[in-house]
């Protein structure tokens, strides 16, 4: 076993890529309105957390298999996570919705928690446990003060805690 996971890179690689299309096509696609720092930087930390330790796996935190066919298990279950992550932002490229927001921020969530339980690596659980929770509440907030907006042509005034 070596330190660079090759497979968790092609998958973050593959999630990359959407995301770095629309960014260049929708300029204001990634507009955050959702203001609460601390889910903010907890969502980040998770986020470069997950992306490092898809890639770098020291033999000495990571425990490899835990049951026999895992890493099959791991790879197919992956990749799968990872072609609907692709297929979704194809099928809701023009949307701009809760159902969009909720999708592409569940599916890499499940492929970051996913490969840390069947590859044993307690750190990449331990992010995606921090990932996950910030990174759909961040999204869901989002889509749903969009929707807000051009419902009623305002945002609605957060609560204080949430500006924190």
């Amino acid at each position: 076993m070596t330190w660079i996971n090759w497979y968790g890179l092609e998958f973050v690689a593959a999630i990359m890529i959407p995301n770095i299309a629309f960014a260049m096509t929708h300029r204001d696609g990634f507009e955050n309105l959702f203001r609460n720092r601390t889910v903010e930087v907890l969502e980040q930390i998770g986020r470069f957390g997950c992306f490092f330790l898809m890639v770098i796996q020291p033999e000495t935190l990571c425990r490899d298999d835990w049951f026999t066919g895992a890493t099959q298990v791991y790879l197919w279950l992956g990749a799968a996570l990872v072609l609907l992550y692709c297929a979704g932002w194809v099928v809701l490229w023009r949307e701009d919705s809760v159902r969009k927001a909720l999708a592409l921020s569940i599916l890499p969530s499940v492929l970051f928690l996913e490969s840390g339980i069947l590859r044993c690596y307690f750190p990449l659980i331990a992010a995606a446990l921090l990932f996950a929770p910030c990174h759909i509440l961040i999204s869901y907030k989002n889509a749903a003060m969009k929707r807000e907006i051009a419902l009623n042509g305002e945002a609605p005034e957060q609560s204080v805690k949430d500006r924190q």
